[in-house]
């Protein structure tokens, strides 16, 4: 089991999945050039042993395909996300067991749930190396620049972690960090984020907010972190049942707050409510710059890290990246929950294409007039990152939403715009969009492309066109005989074709 970095690169390093550069490689541009080719190459990850400026390997791209995405998550194929989803999902909205077998699996899940507790590391690997002072900067780590045009050097890969001033809550999350000096950052997350509310508080009570910065833990702890569903748990907790046992945590030297033990790097400091810089622009996962925008100024007092610590990072922009891997696979672990929240959906899809977010392809079983209407109003709101949902189409539970050819046939076939189009106006919306007309505000489109019945039209509606299923299954019997046997059987069953990605993460 994979439970810190260099075990996890251990393992890709076994199966073929990395690669060592040793040529001298800068930080600034090409780093990120490399991966990027690699990345829509569909490559292994990379681990740059040799950087311009730092002492310290980069480490990129290692959750750059949803099957390492599974290894880090400690499975072997993306059919054992859904299982997982189905765990979080009866943690959510639990259920009183009706049978004996129900009851013993729900037992094993609340002693997934006892397994799954943060342990205390009271020598953490992590504080192998204490730097305080003048001896802090920043500069001494190797941070990418990704884009010409990107304002400074960026963190983002690291979990920003943060308590509640009131309640000692920790929240955990995944958020941009750009450098400002040798000992300064400035941090952008949006104002719903867990972070940005404890800032509020701590302004609100005249005190600073304390913050850590935990880079190059295991992947699997960035995957809870960056898991933005409505269960009451904490992201340490949540990290165990994703791994199957407790995250090892130690408390910083400097600040009342806990880090993973075996980090590469921690980074502690404090910002005062109301000092800010401007941040940005950088690249976005829109495939634009965004915009420059004033954010809170972390003030660094302390580093701590392992001894030969590697660097572990990413970078956003237009899909194939990281972070539309990891909503691929997020995107499995969704189902159960969003079939539990709203029953009449079968399945959904949400195509790296459109940014992973912005349009979901949903399925459902349709019994009356008006669900699929239901259906896209539900699943706006069902889960946090489904509000910058920007397209909606509903269709039949027989349509395979991961085959592009019978979803358009779908929208072809079964839709009328003056009746099956809705759309939602300023509604709140991802201020990283620039279609929208204003800044934060934009619309929704929800599209029924489902099989009209009464009184959705007042005609009958054509019997589709279908094999003769005794043809259709001796034909696949003979397939061999036929002599076709060096071709792709795809070609005898035409759903089994679908999205290039879907395909590959369907392997």
């Amino acid at each position: 089991m994979a439970r810190d970095l260099r075990q996890f690169i251990q393992l890709l390093e076994a199966r073929g999945q990395l690669r060592r550069i040793p040529a001298l490689v800068d930080p600034d541009l090409e780093i990120a050039e490399i991966a990027n080719r690699m990345l829509q190459a569909g490559g292994p990850g990379l681990l740059f042993e040799n950087v311009k400026g730092a002492d310290f390997p980069v480490a990129v791209n290692l959750m750059g395909t949803v099957e390492r995405i599974c290894w880090a998550l400690n499975m072997e194929q993306p059919s054992d996300l859904e299982r997982l989803g189905q765990k979080l999902a009866t943690l959510q909205q639990p259920k009183p067991p009706k049978t004996v077998a129900q009851a013993i699996d729900f037992g094993k899940i609340l002693f997934d749930v006892v397994r799954a507790k943060p342990g205390r590391n009271f020598f953490p690997a992590c504080q192998q190396v204490v730097l305080q002072g003048d001896e802090l900067d920043l500069n001494r780590l190797p941070l990418l620049r990704p884009y010409p045009g990107d304002a400074g050097k960026i963190i983002t890969l690291g979990l920003v972690i943060t308590k509640d001033v009131e309640t000692g809550t920790p929240n955990v999350g995944v958020y941009r960090l750009q450098l400002q000096s040798r000992q300064t950052m400035t941090v952008h997350w949006l104002s719903v984020r867990g972070g940005a509310r404890h800032l509020r508080k701590a302004a609100q009570a005249g005190k600073k907010l304390e913050v850590a910065i935990a880079l190059g833990v295991d992947p699997l702890i960035v995957m809870a972190a960056a898991t933005p569903i409505p269960v009451d748990l904490s992201e340490w907790l949540f990290a165990g049942l994703y791994g199957g046992s407790g995250v090892a945590l130690a408390k910083c030297k400097t600040v009342d707050l806990e880090v993973p033990a075996d980090s590469e790097f921690v980074l502690e400091g404090t910002i005062t409510p109301g000092e800010v810089l401007p941040d940005g622009p950088f690249g976005d996962h829109m495939g634009y710059y965004g915009g420059v925008e004033d954010s809170p100024l972390v003030r660094f007092h302390c580093l701590t890290h392992r001894r030969d610590p590697l660097y572990f990072t990413t970078f956003s922009g237009r899909p194939p990246k990281e972070e539309a891997a990891i909503a691929i696979a997020l995107n499995r672990i969704y189902t159960p929950i969003l079939r539990q929240q709203v029953s009449e959906i079968t399945d959904f899809f949400l195509p790296m294409e459109a940014l992973s977010y912005k349009a979901a392809i949903i399925a459902i079983d349709k019994a009356y007039p008006g669900q699929a209407r239901r259906a896209a109003l539900a699943f706006w709101s069902a889960l946090p990152q489904f509000t910058y949902t920007k397209f909606v189409i509903v269709v039949d539970k027989d349509i395979n939403i991961r085959d592009p050819r019978q979803v358009v046939w779908a929208l072809s076939s079964k839709v009328d715009p003056a009746r099956d189009v809705f759309i939602l106006s300023d509604t709140p919306f991802d201020s990283l969009d620039f279609a929208s007309q204003k800044i934060g505000l934009g619309g929704r489109m929800g599209i029924d492309a489902t099989t009209k019945i009464p009184p959705e039209t007042p005609h009958e509606w054509g019997a589709p066109l279908e094999s003769d299923p005794d043809v259709a299954a001796m034909v696949a019997r003979r397939w061999e005989e036929y002599g076709l046997a060096d071709l792709d059987m795809a070609a005898a069953d035409p759903a089994a074709f679908g999205y290039e990605i879907a395909a590959k993460t369907a392997r």
